[in-house]
């Protein structure tokens, strides 16, 4: 679709107004709601596939049923485990409730390189009934068998030891394998209660 630019304010050259089908891939499309209730995972085994580039997985304070604890993900390829081998960074802002303290740095304890592991997206969630993590992963093309599968989160985090903590994680799935299911779950201890939304990105949406 040609944008037209308005010249010396006329607006002579704008014959028609874009329609809602021109939009469309420019859409968030909502695939699926998983809602937690003392549930150990919350698993998303369908709609990843090629209809999308990419898929945006929103999760809504987040609370564990256990204190100080870090929320993770982790990525299936094909196989029934969540163990897609992953290189991660890893860094953080905080800043506590007292004004005693405040930093930005690089976490190397919570990166990974070449792991199975599940990534950690926070630290230390805390447990107290206030207290939950909320924030955003982008998976991007999951469904190549030719690249690695590239992802970024933003969460902010409400600590243990009371601090707001903004973390910042990107990296790879390091496989040729297609990227077909994703978990969310805490180090130890259920997801008390929380929401976690997927959408399909439209092609022509940003991920911010």
């Amino acid at each position: 679709m040609a944008i037209k630019v308005a010249v010396n304010r006329a607006l002579t050259a704008i014959t028609a107004l874009p329609t809602a089908a021109a939009l469309t891939d420019g859409n968030l499309t909502l695939l699926t709601t998983a809602t937690a209730s003392s549930s150990a995972t919350l698993d998303f085994t369908s709609n990843i596939d090629s209809t999308y580039d990419s898929y945006l997985f929103k999760f809504i304070n987040c609370h564990p049923a256990s204190d100080n604890v870090t929320f993770q993900v982790g990525f299936r390829d094909g196989s029934t485990a969540y163990d897609a081998t992953k290189t991660t960074t890893f860094f953080r802002a905080y800043q506590y409730e007292d004004n005693s303290g405040a930093a930005l740095a690089y976490v190397a304890g919570q990166d990974l390189a070449q792991s199975t592991n599940f990534q950690s997206l926070t630290e230390g969630t805390g447990g107290d009934n206030d207290q939950s993590c909320s924030g955003t992963l982008h998976l991007f093309n999951p469904s190549s068998t030719t690249f690695v599968k590239h992802f970024i989160a933003t969460v902010n985090n409400a600590h243990a030891v009371n601090l707001s903590e903004n973390v910042y994680v990107a990296g790879y799935c390091n496989v040729t394998a297609a990227i077909d299911a994703v978990q969310f779950k805490f180090s130890s201890g259920n997801i008390d209660s929380g929401t976690i939304k997927m959408y399909g990105v439209g092609d022509k949406q940003s991920w911010l």
